[in-house]
């Protein structure tokens, strides 16, 4: 018992040993890493001293301008296709086998010229058949007219009753029904002859051809393709903020990259503005037409447009460098007693190296048009001889 008890003594003691040894080594590194944080931040902090030391009594070297007041002609670019005008499948009023084809692919065609022929022997017959039921209607119509006539006069001399004259009248009357129907049947049949004719209902060029010679044509099957290239039109969706600026009648110049020489630039004309805005861009679409009577071009062409919009006068203009983004917002500086003063504009147009201001700075506030990287808000600034030249 007695060794026991001398064994647990001198494990405490050596367990004071191990945590007073812990507890030093702990201390220790605690007083190093404070000394060298401390010399961090020291160092840290002279330099900061320094460096406002260094920059006291320097200003930054900047370009500034008042703003002005001039008309400017704002012009939007935009891109957009050149369509035809018009463009439609034609196609058969009537069943029939395709007999014989007028046209061929990139033909020109004029209003109601005939582009293919249908076989016209069942069709034809119809109308042989309509046409001899509408003679035969005719004349017991006019067999029912006569007989009425005399019946007439046989009454006023009391040969015949009332009745009789009545139901003569009522057989008259009953063919006169039977006969517009044999004429209603006549008109159609003879529209289903004219009908083997197909014609184009607009002057064009022939796009596509779908059938040959032999194909049996069913109603409403598309024959033809044809689109009126004399005039073409592009849709371009103008912004919310733009619209005010163009106008009915506005002039347009397209740029069709895949072209060359002077067939490059083609001018247009604004024929259409939608009064209602597309959601959810909230864009207005805009009707172009392009005159194509020469045929240089083509439908479906992808064109750059260049608008001009209507010229706005007595507009405040800055410089497109005088402006700098800061959360999303566009901003300029201005120099007050020498320092550089942030201020958040309102812009309009922005185009041809200028900004519209419709507010933030006046024509009283010098603006800083360059430089602007050196400069901070409240920063010291001085403007530089070329500046001041150009004020």
């Amino acid at each position: 018992m007695a060794l026991g008890i001398a064994r647990c003594v001198k494990e405490g003691i050596t367990m004071n040993l191990q945590d007073k040894r812990l507890r030093i080594l702990i201390i220790g590194a605690l007083v190093v890493a404070g000394i060298v944080a401390f010399r961090v931040i020291t160092n840290i902090m002279a330099r900061n001293e320094e460096a406002r030391n260094s920059r006291q009594g320097r200003s930054a070297v900047v370009t500034a301008a008042y703003p002005k007041r001039e008309t400017i002609t704002p012009k939007f670019r935009f891109s957009g296709t050149l369509d035809p005008v018009w463009q439609a499948d034609v196609a058969a009023k009537v069943d029939g086998r395709i007999e014989k084809v007028l046209v061929q692919e990139g033909q020109a065609v004029e209003a109601g010229q005939a582009l293919l022929v249908l076989e016209q022997v069942d069709t034809a017959a119809g109308v042989m058949n309509a046409r001899g039921s509408y003679l035969d209607a005719k004349t017991n119509f006019e067999k029912a007219r006569m007989d009425v006539q005399r019946y007439e006069e046989l009454y006023k001399r009391g040969a015949v009753s009332k009745e009789a004259l009545d139901n003569m009248r009522f057989a008259l009357e009953n063919a006169r029904g039977k006969l517009d129907a044999a004429q209603g049947n006549l008109n159609s049949a003879e529209s289903d002859l004219g009908g083997t004719t197909v014609t184009t209902p607009r002057a064009g060029v022939i796009q596509k051809r779908y059938y040959q010679e032999g194909y049996y044509a069913k109603v409403g099957t598309a024959l033809f393709n044809i689109a009126d290239i004399s005039t073409l039109l592009a849709k371009i969706d103008i912004p919310e903020g733009y619209v005010n600026s163009v106008a009915v009648g506005g002039e347009v110049e397209f740029t069709i990259p895949s072209m060359s020489g002077e067939n490059k630039k083609v001018k247009g004309t604004i024929t259409r503005i939608s009064p209602v805005a597309v959601q959810p861009a909230r864009t207005f679409e805009a009707e172009v037409t392009v005159d194509n009577s020469n045929n240089r071009l083509r439908g479906g062409m992808y064109a750059e447009a260049l608008i001009t919009a209507i010229p706005k006068a007595n507009t405040l203009t800055i410089p497109m460098t005088a402006i700098s983004m800061r959360d999303d917002q566009r901003t300029c500086y201005v120099i007050e007693d020498g320092k550089a003063v942030r201020k958040v504009l309102t812009t309009g147009y922005i185009g041809e190296n200028l900004v519209e201001v419709l507010s933030g700075v006046s024509e009283k506030d010098h603006v800083i048009t360059g430089g602007l990287n050196k400069v901070r808000e409240g920063a010291d600034v001085k403007v530089s001889e070329k500046g001041l030249a150009n004020e």
